[in-house]
């Protein structure tokens, strides 16, 4: 009888012990870490205005294209930083 109360408080015992959790941050999805392309240079050497012109839309798709990467990686960022402050 002594042997089974002391079995059930080291059983018992054991299972009340705080077992510390740590959060980790999420990892970043991997289609956001891409980096933005090079914008395009004009050859200095071109005179024809609709070669220009075309690098000139190129580049300004460029830009949209990554600013809104950026701009879903800045919301995915917060909205996890915002969710991880509140389980802390």
């Amino acid at each position: 009888m002594k042997k089974l109360l002391l079995i059930l408080t080291i059983v018992l015992t054991g299972c009340s012990t705080p077992v510390p959790v740590t959060i980790k941050f999420p990892d970043t999805p991997k289609e956001m870490l891409i980096a933005c392309p090079d914008l395009t240079t004009v050859d200095p050497s071109t005179t024809k205005l609709s070669d220009i012109l075309e690098t000139v839309t190129g580049n300004y798709q460029k830009y949209y294209d990554c600013k809104s990467q950026v701009d879903d990686w800045i919301t995915w960022y917060n909205t996890q930083k915002s969710i991880f402050d509140k389980i802390k």
